[in-house]
Order: C-alpha cells, then sequence, then structure tokens
C-alpha cells in the first residue's frame, strides 16, 4: 500500500454568467466565464480523530456536518469507495472567496476543489470527464436539477457557451478588458425569478417570449464580439441584456441602481449576472484604471463587495 502524503490541495474558482441568464431555459442560448477573482482552495490531510471539516459554514467532526453538506459527505464516500481508500481519518479544510447564494458557482466550485484536493491526496489521476462525474454528484444533490454550467466553468480556464439539450462549446478568449463583479447583499432569489419569467410567459406570451428571444439574438453577437475582440460592442450588448432581464421584471431596484452607477462611472456596459433579485451585478471596463474606478463607485454606492478580473491586456493605459 502505497504511503499518503501530510496533505494536498485542490483549487477551483467562481463563475459568472455573461449574458443569456432566464433565456437559457427556454432554448436560448448563454455565457459563462470562469472567474478567478473569486478562488477556492481545499486541503486534506490524516488526523488521528474522526474525519472533520473546517468551512465557512461550519467547523467540526464530519458526522456532525448539517444538511447543507450532505454533497461533500456523498462525495467523501463515493470517492473513498470508488478508489478503495480509508476516508475515516481526514481534516478538510475549505477556504473560499466566492460569496454563498448569490449565482456565482459556489457549490460546484467546492466540489471541484475538493475532488481535485482528494485525486491529489490519493495520488490517482483526474481527467476532466471523472471530475465533471464527481461535481454532477455533487451538484445534484445540492441542486437537484443542475445544467451542469457551473462544474464545467468553475474548473476550466475558458468561456462557456451552451444552450439547452446542445453540447458545452468552450470559447477561446481574445478579449482585452477588465471584468468587475459587485455583490448587492441580498441573496439571489433564483428559483422566485424562475417562477415569475414562466408566470410573464404564460400571461404575456409575445411580449415576454419577444424579449427571451432577444436575448438570445444578444448571446449570440456577444459570442462574436468575444472572437473579434471587440469589447466595445460587447459592453453595450451587456446593457441591451440588462433592459430585458429588467423587463421581464428579474431585476430590482438595488441591481438597478448599480448597473447604472457603473455605466455613469465609464463602464463600457453592466447588466445583473445570474438568477436575479439580489445577488450580483458585473461591469466591463476598457482598462484596469477604469476598473478600479467603477469598483469604488459601486461601493461607495451600496456594494458590499466587489472583484476585478483580467480577461487580457489592456489596450488602454
Amino acid at each position: 500500500m502505497k504511503t499518503l502524503p501530510e496533505q494536498a490541495t485542490g483549487t477551483a474558482h467562481g463563475k459568472i454568467i455573461l449574458i443569456g441568464e432566464h433565456a437559457v431555459v427556454y432554448g436560448e442560448p448563454a455565457i459563462a466565464f470562469p472567474f478567478k477573482a473569486t478562488p477556492v482552495e481545499v486541503t486534506i490531510r490524516q488526523i488521528e480523530t474522526a474525519a472533520a471539516i473546517s468551512s465557512s459554514y461550519y467547523s467540526g467532526p464530519l458526522k456532525d456536518a448539517p444538511v447543507s453538506l450532505t454533497n461533500i459527505t456523498t462525495l467523501l464516500q463515493t470517492i473513498g469507495d470508488d478508489l478503495s481508500q480509508p476516508t475515516g481519518h481526514l481534516s478538510i479544510t475549505v477556504t473560499s472567496r466566492i460569496p454563498a447564494e448569490r449565482g456565482m458557482g459556489s457549490s460546484a466550485a467546492v466540489a471541484t476543489a475538493f475532488v481535485r484536493a482528494l485525486f491529489n491526496y490519493f495520488n490517482v489521476p483526474l481527467d476532466p470527464d471523472r471530475l465533471l462525474y464527481y461535481v454532477d454528484i455533487s451538484e445534484k444533490i445540492a441542486h437537484g436539477n443542475p445544467s451542469g454550467i457551473d462544474a464545467r466553468v468553475t474548473s476550466s480556464d475558458s468561456p462557456v457557451f451552451y444552450q439547452k439539450g446542445s453540447m458545452f462549446e468552450s470559447l477561446s478568449i481574445n478579449l482585452t478588458g477588465h471584468l468587475i463583479a459587485a455583490d448587492t447583499g441580498i441573496k439571489g432569489q433564483t428559483g422566485q425569478a424562475v417562477a415569475d419569467v414562466a408566470e410573464e410567459v404564460a400571461h404575456h406570451p409575445e411580449q415576454a417570449m419577444a424579449l427571451i428571444r432577444n436575448m438570445g439574438v444578444l448571446t449570440l453577437q456577444a459570442k462574436e464580439a468575444i472572437a473579434h475582440n471587440d469589447p466595445e460592442r460587447l459592453g453595450k450588448l451587456l446593457t441591451q441584456a440588462h433592459s430585458s432581464l429588467k423587463q421581464l421584471s428579474v431585476s430590482n431596484t438595488k441591481l438597478d441602481h448599480l448597473v447604472e452607477t457603473a455605466l455613469r462611472s465609464g463602464a463600457l456596459g453592466a447588466k445583473l449576472t445570474g438568477g436575479g433579485r439580489g445577488g450580483c451585478m458585473i461591469a466591463l471596463a476598457e482598462s484596469e484604471k477604469k476598473a478600479e474606478v467603477i469598483a469604488e463607485k459601486l461601493m461607495e454606492q451600496g456594494a458590499v463587495n466587489t472583484w476585478i478580473h483580467a480577461l487580457g491586456e489592456d489596450k488602454h493605459e
């Protein structure tokens, strides 16, 4: 039996929906970006006592972990069984900079980092398909019927273009500029927002579906803007997408205020990201300096946190 290391780590990062949220439920495309400004690290080490976990949600024996950590306890048991490895005396430390329930892929990122840490600890090779298989197990426990997008983007360096019922497509990132995400401090209300959009579609099908189809068109145009390194065009598309989401009633006063603040502060474009009714908004800036100015203004105007993610080399100093 091979000697196990003293400890091993696994990493992942957050994700943001760049464009296409809500419309994707109705068969339109969406684009999600890896967001490396919000990293996650999981460290595994051997201990003499029973398995334990340390995280922002709960710290203590794994057997007493709350229901919200069932995905992690199930993953540990499943991977231990699959690899024929003992897991009864492991210490799991989760360090995450992704805010929970903000639509940034927190649960998938933690699962990704955890699976990577376990495979590193047991010194077993881990290919992308096997990683996704295990993260999908975790996400089904956490979310019921996940799209799979969070699992792919939190473990990837590339943006992902996806559409319901079709393949996920990795996009090469050729875009200069910086992406700012700002947290409203309000938990996202994804379930309610999705239900309310469904109600709009049921009661005002012509108007609602026109907005949804328009978001699909904007997403395809955004894909082109990314391919041709056109951040100015992409910014305009993001702002138009926010307008459609607002008309579908998935924004709220604080999101609208932060979007308007970003645009007034020189952003190329801005919109809510994810489920809406809270959570986060994003803004696109042409340079790091402008991104810092926008982030500062967003904090002044009520954001509880901001992050800046470099997309590529600055085009403007």
